[in-house]
């Protein structure tokens, strides 16, 4: 596929990003932080299952186009950097996940690209840590209401 296209595949992906019910879960998953399979258990049978699951599938549907050729890697990772952060919020239950399900391919194809990036494990600790720190920012300004 030529760049022109690849192009147009990663500006349609975005303006699916902006549909409202696609804001809200994306919104939604930035204040999702589980530390275990249960927390995401109560997510999975709670009023926010949509929005996770609406999320992490459409970061693995994106994904798999990379994967399979239909958008170039490179140009899609220098365009987004939101699936790494999907990636990073759901990858210490992953095989907790996977094993759950007894599916081994549960975002096979958001962990093939985010793991393929080079330095990834550098910049999910550096995500990480911005995330604990935006985590208590939020925390010190709600004690101030």
């Amino acid at each position: 596929m030529g760049k022109h296209e690849d192009a147009d595949l990663i500006l349609k992906l975005y303006d699916l990003r902006r549909e409202t019910v696609m804001r809200e879960a994306r919104n939604w998953l930035f204040t999702f932080n589980p530390t275990g399979i249960q927390d995401v258990m109560e997510v999975m049978m709670g009023e926010h299952s949509g929005h996770f699951r609406m999320v992490i599938s459409y970061w693995d549907m994106a994904c798999a186009m990379v994967v399979n050729g239909a958008i170039d890697e490179e140009l899609f990772n220098q365009t987004n950097g939101e699936h790494i952060f999907v990636y990073m919020k759901v990858a210490p239950v992953l095989q907790d996940i996977r094993a759950m399900f007894d599916n081994q391919d549960f975002l096979k194809h958001l962990e093939t690209v985010v793991k393929r990036i080079p330095n990834i494990d550098e910049r999910i600790a550096s995500m990480t840590e911005r995330m604990k720190k935006f985590a208590e920012m939020r925390a010190r300004a709600a004690g101030q209401s």
